[in-house]
């Protein structure tokens, strides 16, 4: 482990720095760019007008992911020169008290929550991986109909993901996807036991070049493919994609899933950046750093995410098939694009190269949804590396086996998702941007983002940081409630449930929220736990010392 020792008086679980400014951006470009960029953005774009759903997006990045992602860095920092690395404790420090750091248990219950079912998915993306290297999508068959081949690979998809009954991975034999899943867990388990430097840095420094490289690769590739089938060409997807339907603009749900879009991509409101940023010296450059990620982030996104998948899929299977996969985050990945590698010249290389793509984006994201975690047991409970890793690895393995097991129609991955990787994010980013810019003060917080800095934040973004980001939060947060949660009407005179109800109904939906409900008690009574033994070390953990400020 890398040591760098602070001053006594300061919490265990704090002797970690990362081994350069461009290892702790490559990890949180590594946190950011994951599924999201590759899957969840081409589908949010499609649907929601195509170039014009750029502008919306643009705006959430100008006046939210940018300004927050930066109080984030600058928080961090700062709770970090004060020996604090979890989300609770460091908040504390910004909201001056308790309230603040109760807040922050959103700072590790997000990461930890995602993670439950997020490296599911990135063992299904290992398994693709495989599947490419030794032929294929079982059953996918170029030569037979469309029709024939979409049957198939949603068949092949819905039984790795087990979603027609709950332990259906189990019933006849252990589904190969299992042990998938498993090598995951155990990789993500063994980098973040090797700690800051030499496990999440050294792993993010290799994986994002070879991302960047394949990416480019397959990108190229995409790009130079002839027209195909009844003369769909390349011009044809990219058209698909990008040409503007400005009538999307009026839709509030083309603004919310542009918001939503950036929160979910740069890991904003994760509680990742704090974590991750209060391992940095203080003379870092939290501006530039965060600049950069961001920016890392927006070419896999936008380039490379926004131009592969489906514009390759409208070449070969069409725009109808492909509208269809565009529903949801996994379908595309999942359902559709098997069936163009299917068709496309040395189709299982380039499958390979896109899920190992898929994976290893997959992996750098969930590595930093353990950290937070790890260093939240460390410094409330003062345990070692090894204990914290392996109270860390069973409560995310509890998680796992949790939506593994309860995989019918996906009601618990998809309650997990909403509850904790949508709804919860906004809350903590408007937790964060208010304790930034009014409880600490915006005049003191922008001074600590400029510590060390080459750049300075624009006087701009400082009004937008204080004024704009929080108003645009609230009216985010408010419309997604009114989206999502209560029931709507339809045009066709049918109900459609909203998420209120269906936890009130769905038993599936009551047991997740068991999970989810434990979960919290516990990081709310660790907390409280972790307040009681700092305090009694003599430590401002509620930032009201002048000596420490």
């Amino acid at each position: 482990m890398d040591q760098a020792q602070h001053g006594s008086g300061q919490p265990q679980g704090s002797t970690q720095q990362w081994g350069s400014r461009l290892g702790v951006i490559l990890a949180v470009a590594g946190s950011a760019v994951g599924l999201g960029n590759f899957l969840r953005f081409p589908g949010n774009a499609a649907q929601n007008g195509g170039g014009a759903f750029m502008i919306p997006y643009f705006l959430a990045l100008l006046f939210l992911g940018i300004p927050i992602g930066w109080a984030e860095w600058a928080m961090g920092r700062y709770g970090g020169r004060k020996g604090f690395h979890s989300a609770p404790a460091i908040m504390g420090l910004w909201a001056k008290g308790s309230a603040g750091r109760y807040l922050g248990v959103f700072g590790v219950l997000i990461p930890l929550g995602v993670y439950f079912w997020y490296v599911l998915i990135e063992g299904w993306c290992l398994y693709y991986f495989f599947q490419y290297l030794t032929g294929g999508v079982d059953g996918v068959d170029a030569t037979k109909p469309l029709a024939d081949q979409v049957t198939a690979t949603r068949g092949f998809f819905a039984d790795l993901t087990g979603e027609k009954a709950h332990g259906a991975l189990f019933t006849d034999g252990v589904h190969p996807v299992v042990w998938a899943i498993g090598a995951t867990i155990a990789i993500n388990i063994w980098f973040v036991y090797r700690g800051l430097s030499k496990g999440i840095e050294t792993l993010c420094k290799y994986a994002m070049p070879v991302m960047a490289v394949l990416g480019i690769v397959i990108l190229i590739r995409v790009l130079t493919l002839p027209a195909h089938g009844d003369g769909q060409s390349v011009n044809d997807g990219l058209g698909y994609l990008w040409n503007p339907d400005f009538s999307k603009l009026t839709s509030f749900k083309t603004w919310l899933a542009a918001a939503g879009q950036i929160f979910f991509s740069l890991s904003v409101g994760f509680g990742v950046i704090i974590n991750y940023a209060s391992y940095m010296k203080k003379k870092d450059d939290v501006v530039l750093s965060g600049l950069t990620a961001s920016a890392t982030n927006e070419f896999f996104e936008v380039v490379l995410g926004g131009l592969i998948t489906v514009t390759a899929s409208v070449v070969f299977v069409g725009v109808a098939i492909t509208a269809a996969g565009t529903g949801g985050t996994m379908d595309l990945g999942f359902n559709t694009l098997p069936m163009v590698f299917a068709q496309m010249p040395a189709g299982n290389l380039f499958g390979a190269a896109f899920f190992l793509i898929l994976f290893l984006a997959a992996i750098t994201s969930s590595l930093s949804m353990l950290q937070p975690a790890k260093a939240f047991l460390e410094e409330s409970l003062g345990v070692s590396n090894v204990t914290a890793t392996t109270l860390v690895a069973a409560w995310g393995l509890i998680g796992n086996v949790f939506v593994l097991w309860f995989s019918k129609g996906k009601i618990a991955l998809d309650t997990i998702d909403f509850w904790v990787g949508s709804f919860f994010i906004l809350i903590m980013a408007a937790v964060q941007i208010i304790a930034f810019g009014w409880i600490f003060g915006l005049e003191r917080g922008i001074a600590e983002a400029h510590e060390g800095a080459k750049m300075r934040i624009p006087r701009f973004f400082q009004f937008v940081i204080k004024y704009v980001a929080p108003a645009y939060l609230l009216v985010v947060i408010v419309g997604f409630c009114w989206q999502n949660l209560p029931d709507k009407l339809k045009d066709d005179g049918t109900i459609a449930k909203g998420y209120i109800t269906t936890v009130l109904e769905d038993p599936d939906a009551q047991r997740t929220w068991v999970l989810l409900g434990l979960t919290i008690l516990a990081l709310i009574v660790i907390t409280a736990l972790g307040a009681r033994r700092l305090a009694a070390r003599g430590l401002d953990i509620n930032g009201r010392d002048p000596a420490t400020r």
